[in-house]
C-alpha cells in the first residue's frame, strides 16, 4: 500500500482501544474543565456573603471567566491548526489549572475576577480542540457521538463540582472546592501519552515518520512506513483559514452557527450560574438548589450522549432543531413552579436540550468545515458564543435584581431556544463539507475539494 488516502483510513475504521483512550483522556480534560467553569455557580452564594457584593457584581465575576474564554477560543483555535492542536491542549490545560487553584486564594473580587479572566483563556482554548481532534480521528459513522460523548464530560464536571461543594462545603469553605482544580496538572504526563497529534498537521509540516507511528497506533493491524504517500483533502493555509469561513458559499452558515452558539451558551451559562439562586430565591434550601443543578447537568450528559447517536443515525439539524424547541417547552412550564417530581423532570429535559444540545452543535460544526479550519471554525463559533455566555449571567444578575417573576426569568431564556432553532434551521447543509464531497466524487469525510499529498 504505498499510496494512503488517510481520510479514507480513518472513517473505515471500528471503534477501537486507541478511539477509546482518546475519547476517554479528552474527556477527562473536558469533565476538567467543566468543572472549572460550573464550580463557580455552586460558591456563589458563599461569595456573595463574604465579600457583601449584590447579584449583579457576581453575575460580573462569572462574565470575566467568559470573556477569557471568547478570548481564549478565538485565539487558539487557529493557532492549534499552526502549530498543533496537542501542543495548544497541553497548554491551555496547565494555564487553567494553575490559575483556578491559585484563585482560591483570592481575597476579593478584583483579585478572583482577575484570575477567573485568565483561567478562562486556558478554558475557552483546550474546548475547540478537543473537538476538532477527536471529530479528526473518529470511524465516519461514530463522529457525532464520539464528539457528544467526550464533550459530554463538560456538563459531568458540573454534576462533579455540585457533588464537591456538597461535601466541602459544610465543613470547609469555597476556598477548598476551587482548590479541587490542582489535580489535572499531574495528570499531563498521561496527556502526554495518550493524545495523538492532528494528522493534518503532520502532513503540512511534512513529519512522515509520526504520521506513520499514529497511524499504526490508530490500526495495528495496518504496518504504515515513512516512505509512503500519504493523500488528504487539501490543507488549507494557516494564515488565510480565517477567511476560509466565509468562502465557497459557507458565510451565511457560519454567521447562523455563531447566532445559534451565542443563544445557546447565553441561556447555559445564565441558568447554570443562577440556577440555585433562582431556586433558593424561590423557597428551596442551599442543598436542594445544588440538587437542582445537579439534575441539569446529568440532563446534559444524557442529552449529549442520546443526542449525538440520533445525530449519526437522522442528522444534526433535524436533533438539534427537535431540542431547541424542547427546551423552550422545559424552560417555559419551569416558570411556573411544577410539582417537584416533574421540576426534577423538566430540569432534566432542560440540562439535555441546553447544554447538551451546544455539545451536539459542536460535533455538528466540526462536521461541516474542512479539516484544516476545523479548529478555526470550532473556535471562532464558541468564542462569538462566549458572548453569549458572558451576557447570560449578568443578564440572571439583572432578572434577579429586578423583581421579576420566577416564570419572567424562565421564559427569557426559553425564547432564547427558539431563536437557536431558527438559526441552525437556516444553516445550508449543501455547502458543507459532506456535499462538497459528494459533488466532486470524493467519499470520506468530506473535507473539501482536492487532495493534499505528503
Amino acid at each position: 500500500m504505498n499510496s494512503v488516502n488517510i481520510h479514507a483510513f480513518i472513517d473505515k475504521q471500528r471503534f477501537n482501544r486507541f478511539h477509546l483512550l482518546l475519547v476517554v483522556t479528552c474527556m477527562f480534560i473536558i469533565i476538567c474543565d467543566g468543572y472549572d467553569m460550573f464550580m463557580f455557580g455552586t460558591i456563589l452564594p458563599s461569595l456573595m456573603k463574604e465579600w457583601k457584593i449584590n447579584a449583579v457584581v457576581a453575575g460580573n465575576l462569572s462574565s470575566y471567566a467568559l470573556i477569557g474564554m471568547m478570548l481564549g477560543a478565538l485565539i487558539f483555535g487557529p493557532v492549534a491548526d499552526r502549530i498543533g492542536r496537542k501542543k495548544v491542549i497541553l497548554l491551555c490545560t496547565a494555564i487553567f489549572t494553575i490559575i483556578t487553584f491559585t484563585s482560591g486564594f483570592a481575597n476579593g473580587p478584583v483579585s478572583f475576577g482577575w484570575q477567573r479572566f485568565l483561567a478562562g483563556i486556558g478554558l475557552g482554548g483546550v474546548m475547540p480542540n478537543l473537538i476538532a481532534l477527536v471529530t479528526e480521528y473518529a470511524p465516519k459513522k461514530l463522529r457525532s457521538t464520539l464528539v457528544a460523548v467526550m464533550f459530554s464530560g463538560h456538563a459531568l464536571g458540573g454534576v462533579v463540582a455540585s457533588l464537591g461543594a456538597l461535601f466541602l462545603l459544610p465543613h470547609f469553605s469555597w476556598r477548598a472546592v476551587v482548590w479541587m482544580s490542582i489535580i489535572p496538572l499531574f495528570l499531563i504526563p498521561l496527556f502526554i501519552k495518550f493524545l495523538p497529534e492532528s494528522f493534518t498537521y503532520y502532513v503540512r509540516t511534512n513529519k512522515n515518520e509520526e504520521l506513520a507511528k499514529t497511524l499504526n497506533r490508530v490500526n495495528p493491524h495496518e504496518k504504515f512506513s515513512p516512505g509512503q504517500t500519504f493523500h488528504i483533502h487539501a490543507a488549507d493555509d494557516p494564515s488565510t483559514s480565517f477567511t476560509k469561513l466565509f468562502v465557497e458559499k459557507r458565510a451565511f452558515s457560519t454567521i447562523m452557527f455563531w447566532i445559534a452558539a451565542f443563544m445557546c451558551l447565553l441561556v447555559m451559562y445564565g441558568l447554570s450560574t443562577w440556577l440555585p439562586k433562582i431556586m433558593q430565591a424561590s423557597g428551596f434550601p442551599v442543598g436542594s438548589s445544588l440538587l437542582f443543578l445537579i439534575t441539569l447537568n446529568l440532563g446534559a450528559v444524557t442529552g449529549a450522549i442520546f443526542g449525538g447517536k440520533l445525530a449519526d443515525r437522522f442528522g444534526s439539524r433535524t436533533v438539534l432543531i427537535t431540542f431547541f424547541i424542547a427546551g423552550f417547552a422545559a424552560l417555559t412550564v419551569l416558570g411556573f413552579k411544577p410539582g417537584m417530581l416533574l421540576l426534577y423532570i423538566l430540569l432534566f429535559i432542560a440540562g439535555g436540550t441546553t447544554t447538551g444540545t451546544q455539545i451536539i452543535c459542536n460535533a455538528y460544526i466540526s462536521q461541516y468545515y474542512p479539516s484544516g479550519i476545523r479548529s478555526t471554525g470550532v473556535g471562532w463559533a464558541l468564542g462569538i458564543g462566549r458572548v453569549g455566555g458572558i451576557i447570560g449571567p449578568t443578564l440572571g444578575g439583572l432578572l434577579m435584581n429586578s423583581g421579576l417573576s420566577v416564570q419572567t426569568n424562565f421564559l427569557v431564556f426559553a425564547v432564547l431556544c427558539l431563536i437557536s432553532a431558527v438559526a441552525i434551521w437556516l444553516v445550508q447543509e449543501k455547502y458543507g463539507q459532506l456535499s462538497s464531497m459528494n459533488r466532486t466524487g470524493h467519499n470520506p469525510d468530506g473535507i473539501n475539494v482536492e487532495d493534499g499529498v505528503v
